[in-house]
C-alpha cells in the first residue's frame, strides 16, 4: 500500500459525499416511509449521515424489481462471457475507487484505513474477479444413457437471492455473497448492517455504471427486525445468505419455514482455538500469527483465534512473548496509517466486550495484559488488547463469542486433551495448530471439528477454498470457491427420449 500522510486521509474523508438512499430497480430512492436512521463513526461517536430506513414495503419493491429483471432474462439469460465482462468492469471500477471505498469502510466500521486499503477492498475486488472468471468455465453434464436417450444435468440460477450482511466486513462479506450469486445469473437484494451501509450503497452506483441491468443489484439499508425479516419471509425470495449471530440465524430458518421454504445459507460465528504444541522451537512466528488471529479487525472477526490452547510446558514462555508482541499493536485513530487496532463498532458493543472482561475476572481468570477502555477522550469506542491466563473451558469467556481483542489462555498436557478442549464448543468455524511434527499435524487437523484448520499459520486460505463452519457456526452451504455457486443454482435433469 502506498501510505499517505495521516492528514491526507483526514482531508480526503472530509471531501467524501455519502449516498444515503436505497438502490432499487436501478435507481436511488428514499425509503417508502420517508424515515431515516443515523450511521455513526465508531472512532468519534459522531453521526456521519442519515440513511434511508427501509422496511417491508421497500423490500417488496426491491424483490419485485429483482424478479422482473430475472424473468426478463436481461442478466439471467445473458451469455456467460458477457456476464463475465460486466462483473470484471465492476471489479475494475472498484479498484479505481479503492481509496474512496476504503475510507467509507473505515469511517463506518472503525477499522484501520491500512486494513481497508490492503485487505478489505482488494480482497473484494479479487473475489469479484475470481467468480467472474468461473462463469464460462463451469460445465453442465451429460449422464450415461442408452443410445436412444439424451440425459442432461444442468445448472440454472435459483432466482432472487437475498443477502443479509454483517458490520465487521461490509464490502468483503457482501462480495462473498453477491459475486457468485451474480455470476450464476441471479438477481440480488442486499441488506447491509444498519451500522455500516455506506460502502455498499456506493458500490450500487458502481454496479450500475458497470452495466448491470436495472433490478439485478438492489440495496435496502434498514434494521434486521424490519428489512432483514422481510427478506427472510418474502415468498418471492428464493435463497437467503446470512452472516451474523446464531440467534438471528435461527430466525432465518424460522422465516423460511413460515414462508416458501427458501434455501438458507448461514455463517454464524465461532470460538476458534489456536493450539500450540510443546515441540515448537521458535515461538515468535507463532506469536505473530496469534496476534493476527485475535487482534486483526479489533477481534471483530467470526474466525478470530480467541482461545489459545497451549501445552503447559511452554505456556509461560509463550505468554511472555504474547504480551510483548500484543503491546506493539497500536490502538488509535483508524485514519492514521500506523494504527493497527481501531474502534469497536458501537457503544453497546464496547460495553459488551468490557462486560466479558469483567466476567472473566469474576470467574477467576487473570488479566495479564490490557483489559481497559482507552482513548475515551476521542469520543470513540476503543479497547486495548487483552490477554487472560488461567482460563477454564467452562468459563463464559472461553465459550461465548466476545467479538473483541480478547484472548483466553488454556493449557493441556497432551494432544488428546488439546483436541478435546478445542472441540468442546458449540462452534466449529475455524481452528489453527502449531507443531513441528507432520504426523501430529495431519492427525490433529483431521480430529478438529472445524470448517477450516490452518497449520503453522492463521489463515482462511484463498478464494479457491470454501469457507464455512461445523455445528452452530454454519448451515446450508459455503462461501468462497466453486462450492459457493452450488447454493445459488438449481440442478435440473433434462431427459430426452429420441425417436
Amino acid at each position: 500500500m502506498n501510505q499517505q500522510a495521516p492528514a491526507t486521509y483526514h482531508d480526503a474523508a472530509t471531501r467524501l459525499s455519502f449516498e444515503t438512499r436505497a438502490f432499487i430497480g436501478g435507481r436511488f430512492v428514499e425509503a417508502n416511509s420517508g424515515r431515516t436512521f443515523e450511521t455513526v463513526n465508531p472512532a468519534t461517536g459522531k453521526a456521519l449521515a442519515r440513511v434511508a430506513e427501509c422496511d417491508a414495503a421497500d423490500v417488496d419493491a426491491a424483490v419485485a424489481a429483482a424478479r422482473a429483471a430475472f424473468d426478463k432474462g436481461s442478466w439471467s439469460r445473458m451469455a456467460p462471457r458477457e456476464r463475465k465482462k460486466t462483473l470484471l468492469r465492476l471489479a475494475d471500477l472498484m479498484e479505481a475507487h479503492r481509496e474512496e471505498l476504503a475510507l467509507l469502510e473505515t469511517l463506518d466500521s472503525g477499522k484501520p484505513i491500512a486494513d481497508a486499503l490492503a485487505v478489505d477492498v482488494p480482497d473484494t475486488v479479487e473475489t469479484l474477479r475470481w467468480h467472474a472468471e468461473t462463469i464460462d468455465k463451469i460445465y453442465d453434464q451429460v449422464s450415461p444413457t442408452p443410445r436412444d436417450v439424451v440425459s442432461l444435468i444442468v445448472r440454472e440460477p435459483i432466482g432472487v437471492v437475498g443477502g443479509v450482511l454483517p458490520w465487521n466486513f461490509p464490502l468483503f462479506v457482501a462480495g462473498w455473497k453477491f459475486a457468485p450469486a451474480l455470476a450464476a445469473g441471479n438477481s440480488v437484494v442486499l441488506k447491509p448492517a444498519e451500522q455500516t451501509p455506506l460502502s455498499l450503497l456506493r458500490l450500487a452506483a458502481l454496479a450500475a455504471e458497470a452495466g448491470l441491468p436495472e433490478g439485478v443489484f438492489n440495496v435496502v439499508p434498514g434494521f434486521g427486525e424490519t428489512a432483514g425479516a422481510a427478506i427472510g419471509r418474502h415468498p418471492d425470495v428464493d435463497c437467503v445468505s446470512f452472516t451474523g449471530s446464531g440467534e438471528v440465524g435461527r430466525l432465518f430458518l424460522k422465516y423460511a419455514a413460515e414462508s416458501n421454504m427458501k434455501r438458507i445459507v448461514l455463517e454464524c460465528g465461532g470460538k476458534s482455538p489456536a493450539i500450540v504444541m510443546a515441540d515448537v522451537a521458535d515461538l515468535q512466528p507463532v506469536v505473530d500469527q496469534l496476534a493476527m488471529g485475535i487482534l486483526f479487525c479489533q477481534g471483530e472477526n467470526c474466525s478470530a483465534g480467541s482461545r489459545l490452547i497451549v501445552h503447559e510446558k511452554v505456556k509461560d514462555r509463550l505468554l511472555d512473548q504474547v504480551k510483548q508482541t500484543f503491546s506493539k499493536w497500536t490502538v488509535g485513530d483508524p485514519l492514521r496509517p500506523e494504527t493497527k487496532i481501531g474502534a469497536m463498532i458501537e457503544e453497546g458493543h464496547l460495553a459488551k466486550v468490557l462486560s466479558y472482561i469483567e466476567t472473566g475476572r469474576g470467574e477467576g481468570a487473570k488479566v495479564v495484559l490490557g483489559g481497559r477502555r482507552v482513548l475515551e477522550e476521542s469520543g470513540g469506542w476503543f479497547v486495548e488488547p487483552t490477554v487472560f491466563d488461567g482460563v477454564r473451558n467452562t468459563m463464559r469467556i472461553a465459550r461465548e463469542e466476545i467479538f473483541g481483542p480478547v484472548l483466553s489462555t488454556l493449557t493441556f498436557a497432551d494432544a488428546e486433551e488439546a483436541v478435546r478442549i478445542a472441540n468442546d464448543t458449540p462452534y466449529g468455524l475455524a481452528a489453527s495448530l502449531y507443531t513441528n511434527d507432520l504426523n501430529l499435524a495431519h492427525g490433529m487437523a483431521r480430529a478438529l471439528r472445524a470448517g477450516t484448520v490452518s497449520v503453522n499459520c492463521y489463515s482462511e486460505g484463498d478464494m479457491a477454498v470454501p469457507f464455512g463452519g461445523f455445528k452452530e457456526s454454519g448451515f446450508g452451504g459455503r462461501d468462497k470457491s466453486l462450492l459457493a455457486h452450488d447454493q445459488y443454482t438449481e440442478t435440473k435433469t433434462i431427459w430426452i427420449q429420441l425417436r
